[in-house]
């Protein structure tokens, strides 16, 4: 597969009992893009979405993240970072504490890349506060901050704006056109037309054929 493609998934199906959620999808996302996923509730983006993590396991069909066949030649791509749904903490411990725990499973990155990163997404690293008393807001960019942390080539955001303010959708989205400018591919799943109209290279519609 060609190098400069950080998401490819070819004939993809997907059903739960007779409940048929993705039909033959065919998606290539390059290096440097953004493209957005639209549908309403049930439509599959989150299903898609956790296919291309190895979350669940598609019925027929590859999935191919920065080279590497999901399912087959890795359980959860290297090179990936993922926010899907609301993220878990652990309520009792720090920001900055929940993503040091996250950071030694895989060791690739140290205290000051950490640090850097809680203050791109907006938040302080000398927080004290336990992560149970964060705002909604607070905790979602938190959930940025560990899907970026480690600096991963491909990132998969399914409605990674959720809780923000007005000035943190703005500063977020600003943060996503610097991944994209560095080269990352990006699925991003959003309600928000605005979101998608501003961030997206291309869009495709749930409830459209693929």
């Amino acid at each position: 597969m060609d190098k400069q493609t950080g998401i490819k998934v070819e004939h993809v199906y997907k059903s739960f009992g007779k409940d048929v959620i993705l039909h033959d999808v065919n998606l290539r996302i390059a290096s440097g893009e953004i493209f957005g996923v639209v549908g309403n509730n049930g439509s599959g983006k989150t299903v898609l979405m956790k296919c291309i993590c190895g979350f669940l396991k598609p019925d027929k069909g590859k999935i191919r993240v920065g080279g590497q066949q999901v399912g087959k030649e890795c359980d959860f791509p290297e090179n990936l970072g993922v926010i899907i749904e609301t993220p878990g903490f652990i309520p009792d411990m720090t920001g900055y504490q929940n993503l040091k725990i996250l950071a030694a499973l895989r060791g690739k990155i140290g205290k000051q890349e950490i640090r850097d990163t809680i203050v791109r997404v907006g938040l302080e690293p000398n927080l004290k506060k336990p992560v149970a008393k964060y705002s909604l807001g607070m905790r979602q960019r938190l959930g940025i901050a560990q899907a970026i942390m480690e600096n991963p080539e491909v990132l998969i955001l399914d409605e990674p704006f959720n809780g923000l303010d007005r000035a943190g959708v703005t500063q977020m989205r600003k943060l996503l056109k610097e991944l994209k400018a560095q080269g990352k591919a990006i699925l991003l799943a959003s309600h928000n037309a605005q979101d998608i109209e501003e961030l997206c290279d291309r869009v495709h519609d749930m409830e459209d054929p693929w």
